[in-house]
C-alpha cells in the first residue's frame, strides 16, 4: 500500500518549475520543456509503474498524444492505480487536461512529495519500460509526453495588389526611301503611358476587449483552518459562559452565608465570627473593584472592609455616642 502525503500550495518545500522538469526528465528519460506538457497524464502513469510495478499497464498509456479523450484515458488508468494502492488524493482531470500552468504545477508538486515518500531507490529503465517510445517536448513531431493545445484565430494571408503592366509603346515605322530622291525620316510617335496606382486598402484595427480575470478560488486548506478556528471560538465562548454562571452561583451562596452570619441570633457565636473573618479576608496584592458609579473606593475604605467585624459589646457604645451627638446639635 502507498504512503499518503498532505501538501499545500504554500509549502516551503515546493520546487521550481525548472527543478520539476529536471526531475521528470532525469527519472523517466524524457525531454520535456514546459510544465503544461504534463497534462497528458502519461508521466504520472509511468511514475506509478516505477513506484508500484504492474499497477499501471504501460502498453495502454498514450505517451505521444494531443487528443483530449486520450488524456482522460491516461488519467483513468492513474485513478485505478490510486484506488488499488490506497491513495486518497482526488485527481482533478477537468482542470489538468486543459493544460493550464497553475493547475498542473500544483498537482505535480503534490505528486513529487508522494513520489519521495514511496520511492525505495531501486533502478528503473524508463525507456525500455514504455517500449522504447521517445518522449520529447511534445510541441509537435514524434514526441508526445505532454502535448499542449494551442487555440486562436489563424491570420489571413495578405495579398498584395496586382500590378498592371504598361501597354506596349506604339511606334510609327519610318517612311520608305523614294527612289532617287532625298530621304526624310519622321520621328517615332509615342503614346503616353497611363498608370493607375492601386487603391490602398486599410483594414480597421481590431480592438481586443479586456477579458476580466476569473475570481480566485478559495484554498480548501484555508477553509478547513477557518472552520477549525470558528469551532474553537465557539467552545471558548461556551467555557466563558459556564464559568460566569458558576461564578454568579457561588457568589450568591457566599452572600447568603454572610447574611446568615450577621443575623442577631448568631452575633455571639465564635463559629460565625470565624466564618465572617474568612469571608472578609483578602489576599496580598488585592485591589478592590470600582463602585457601580465608576468611582474608585475612597482611600482607607479597602482597609476598613478588610478589618474584623465590630464586636457585639461595642455596638451599644457606638449607638450611645451617636445619640449624644444628636442632642448636642439641638
Amino acid at each position: 500500500m502507498a504512503v499518503n502525503v498532505f501538501h499545500t500550495a504554500v509549502s516551503k518545500d515546493n520546487l521550481s518549475r525548472h527543478q520539476i522538469l529536471g526531475w521528470v526528465n532525469e527519472t523517466l528519460d524524457m525531454n520535456l520543456t514546459k510544465v503544461e506538457q504534463l497534462c497528458t497524464g502519461a508521466v504520472y502513469c509511468q511514475c506509478m509503474d516505477l513506484l508500484f510495478p504492474g499497477s499501471v499497464p504501460l502498453r495502454k498509456v498514450k505517451f505521444n498524444t494531443k487528443l483530449d479523450h486520450e488524456f482522460v484515458a491516461n488519467y483513468k488508468l492513474l485513478q485505478i492505480a490510486f484506488k488499488t494502492q490506497g491513495v486518497d488524493k482526488p485527481i482533478p482531470m477537468d482542470k489538468l487536461t486543459k493544460g493550464r500552468f497553475q493547475d498542473n504545477i500544483e498537482f505535480v508538486q503534490w505528486f513529487k512529495r508522494f513520489f519521495d515518500a514511496n520511492f525505495d531507490g531501486k533502478e528503473y529503465d524508463a525507456l525500455a519500460a514504455r517500449g522504447g517510445i521517445t518522449v520529447t517536448d511534445g510541441m509537435g513531431g514524434s514526441g508526445g509526453g505532454g502535448a499542449v493545445r494551442r487555440t486562436g484565430i489563424a491570420s489571413s494571408a495578405t495579398r498584395s495588389p496586382a500590378t498592371r503592366t504598361s501597354p506596349a509603346v506604339k511606334t510609327t515605322p519610318p517612311a520608305r526611301k523614294p527612289a532617287g530622291g532625298a530621304t526624310r525620316t519622321a520621328p517615332p510617335k509615342t503614346q503616353p503611358i497611363k498608370t493607375t496606382p492601386p487603391a490602398a486598402r486599410t483594414a480597421p484595427a481590431r480592438q481586443q476587449e479586456a477579458v476580466p480575470a476569473a475570481p480566485a478560488q478559495p484554498d480548501p486548506q484555508l477553509l478547513e483552518e477557518i472552520a477549525a478556528l470558528q469551532e474553537q471560538v465557539g467552545l471558548l465562548q461556551q467555557t466563558v459562559e459556564t464559568t460566569e454562571n458558576e461564578r454568579d452561583f457561588y457568589f450568591r451562596k457566599l452572600h447568603q452565608v454572610e447574611q446568615v452570619c450577621q443575623e442577631p441570633a448568631h452575633e455571639e457565636s465564635e463559629g460565625m465570627a470565624r466564618i465572617l473573618e474568612v469571608l472578609y479576608a483578602t489576599e496580598e496584592g488585592f485591589v478592590p473593584p470600582e463602585e457601580e458609579g465608576g468611582e474608585p473606593a475612597e482611600p482607607g475604605q479597602e482597609e476598613f472592609l478588610a478589618e474584623e467585624p465590630i464586636p457585639v459589646d461595642d455596638v451599644g457604645i457606638v449607638e450611645d455616642y451617636g445619640a449624644e451627638a444628636e442632642l448636642e446639635e439641638y
